[in-house]
C-alpha cells in the first residue's frame, strides 16, 4: 500500500500531456475479443485498471504483447475459455463487458460479477434487457452472470433503454456487433467513449451509425479483421488538471486533448473565475482572481460529467459564497466529503446534494480516498491546503491516472509517493 504525502500552498504552473482516456480503453479492449485476427492498440493508459483487463485476456487464452507501456498487441484468435473468474472480475467494473463481447462472438458468456469504486447502486438490468431483446438468455447464480443466446446465434432487434447507462450502451454494442440483421439502439449514451468505441469496431469492418447521437443502427456482420487503433485523450483527467490550475491559481497548458469534449468544465470554471484558452488539441487554464461560487448538477454528456463532481467540489470549498452542487447520476457519490471536512471545508450533504459554504483556506490533514475521483479531489485540496497532507488508498487513484504524481511533481507541486508498513508488520510493531 502507498499514500501520497503533500506539502500544499504552491502556485502550480507549466505544462501537462494527457493520457489516453480510460473508459474508452477499457471497453476497446473488451471489444478486441470479437475480432478475428490480431489488433494493435495504441495510447492507452498505464494504470491499473488496463492491467486487469490484460490479465483477463491472459486467463482467456489471448497472445498479449506489450510494444511499450502504452501500445499493445493482441490475438484474441486463440481465445478458448469464455468465462472471467472471480479474482479479477471483482477487481473492476468493466469486466461486465465481456459478457457482451464473449456473447457475441461465441454466443455464451460467464462472467463473475464486476466490482469496482463503491459510488452507488449501478444495476445491470438495461444490459440484460438489451441481452434478452438480441435473443439470449440470462441468469445470474453463484456471483456468476451466465448468457447464452437461444439458438446458438443472437439476432439484431430494436433496444429501448429505460435510462440513459453507458455500461449498457457498450454491452448492447458489442453483443450486436456480430448479431444477425440490424440493431437499433435508443435512449443510447452519447459519452465521447461510445463514439471511440464505434470507431475502433468500424475500423475492424463492423457497421455502426449513429454513436454520439441517442439513436445507434449497427448492421451485424460475420467477419472482424486486425487493426491499429489509437484511444483518445482522456477529457476527465485532462478536466482533473483544469480543475487544479484553477484551485491552486495556477496557469497549465494541458496538451493531447480535444477541447470540444471538454465544454462543460470550460463552462462552469469560466464562471468561477478561471481564464480558458483553447487551440487544436491543447487548453489553457489561468487563475488570478479570486474563486467564486457556481452551481453544478451532474448530467449524461453533453451535461457536466459526474466523474469531474468531486474535483470540482474540491475547488468550490475555497471559492467565494455558497455552491450547491447536485449528483444526478449515482446515489452514493459524496462519501469524500467527510474527508474534505477533516481538511477544514464547511459542506453539508442532503440525500444526492451537497450544499458548500466556501472557506478562506483548508489546511492539511490524514485523509482517505474512498475512490477514484473522490481520491484526486483530496490530492486537489491537499495541493491549496496549507501544511501537511497524506492520502491513503491511493490505489484507487492508480486505477484510473496514468503517473499523476510525476505529472504534478513537473507543474511544481511538493508531492512524494511513499509506501506504507506492511500491514502485518504494523501489526508487530
Amino acid at each position: 500500500m502507498e499514500k501520497f504525502v503533500i506539502n500544499g500552498g504552491r502556485r502550480l504552473s507549466g505544462e501537462v500531456n494527457i493520457s489516453g482516456n480510460k473508459n474508452a480503453s477499457l471497453a476497446i479492449l473488451a471489444a478486441v475479443a470479437l475480432c478475428d485476427e490480431p489488433c494493435r492498440i495504441e495510447n492507452l493508459p498505464a494504470i491499473t485498471d488496463v492491467a486487469v483487463m490484460v490479465s483477463i485476456f491472459r486467463e482467456l487464452n489471448a497472445n498479449i504483447n506489450f510494444i511499450d507501456k502504452n501500445i499493445i498487441e493482441i490475438d484474441p484468435s486463440r481465445i478458448v475459455n469464455r468465462e472471467v473468474p472471480h479474482r479479477l472480475a471483482h477487481l473492476i467494473r468493466t469486466s461486465y463487458y465481456f459478457v457482451g463481447a464473449l456473447l457475441g462472438r461465441f454466443g455464451r458468456a460467464k462472467v463473475c460479477l464486476p466490482g469496482g469504486c463503491d459510488i452507488g447502486t449501478r444495476a445491470m438490468d438495461q444490459h440484460f434487457k438489451g441481452f434478452e431483446a438480441l435473443g439470449a438468455d440470462w441468469s445470474i447464480e453463484h456471483g456468476f452472470i451466465e448468457a447464452e443466446a437461444k439458438n446458438g446465434k443472437l439476432m439484431g432487434n430494436s433496444v429501448y433503454f429505460d435510462m440513459v447507462s453507458v455500461g449498457a450502451t457498450v454491452n448492447v454494442i458489442l453483443a450486436a456487433v456480430k448479431a444477425e440483421g440490424l440493431t437499433v439502439i435508443e435512449n443510447a449514451a452519447k459519452e465521447p467513449h461510445i463514439v471511440d468505441l464505434a470507431n475502433f469496431l468500424n475500423s475492424m469492418g463492423a457497421d455502426i451509425r449513429g454513436a454520439g447521437t441517442d439513436v445507434i443502427k449497427i448492421h451485424g456482420v460475420p467477419y472482424l479483421r486486425g487493426t491499429t487503433y489509437s484511444v483518445i485523450p482522456d477529457q476527465i483527467e485532462a478536466g482533473t488538471f483544469m480543475a487544479i490550475a484553477a484551485a491552486t491559481g495556477g496557469d497549465i497548458l494541458i496538451n493531447n486533448i480535444i477541447p470540444k469534449h471538454l465544454e462543460s468544465i470550460t463552462a462552469k470554471l469560466e464562471e468561477m473565475g478561471a481564464e480558458v484558452i483553447d487551440g487544436d488539441d491543447w487548453i489553457r487554464v489561468r487563475r488570478t482572481g479570486p474563486l467564486q461560487k457556481a452551481n453544478i448538477k451532474t448530467m449524461p454528456h453533453p451535461g457536466f460529467p459526474t466523474d469531474m463532481q468531486p474535483q470540482i467540489t474540491a475547488v468550490l470549498s475555497v471559492a467565494n459564497g455558497t455552491s450547491v452542487v447536485t449528483e444526478s447520476i449515482f446515489d452514493n457519490r459524496f462519501r469524500y466529503t467527510e474527508e474534505l471536512q477533516r481538511m477544514g471545508a464547511c459542506i453539508k450533504v442532503d440525500s444526492k446534494t451537497a450544499i458548500i459554504e466556501g472557506v478562506e483556506g483548508l489546511t492539511g490533514a490524514i485523509v482517505k480516498a474512498t475512490d477514484l475521483r473522490a481520491g484526486v479531489a483530496l490530492v486537489i485540496a491537499g495541493l491549496i491546503a496549507k501544511g501537511h497532507t497524506e492520502v491513503e488508498n491511493i490505489h484507487y487513484i492508480e486505477r484510473g491516472y496514468e503517473d499523476f504524481e510525476k505529472k504534478l511533481l513537473l507543474l511544481g507541486a511538493d508531492i512524494q509517493k511513499i509506501e506504507l508498513p506492511d500491514a502485518k508488520n504494523q501489526q508487530a510493531l
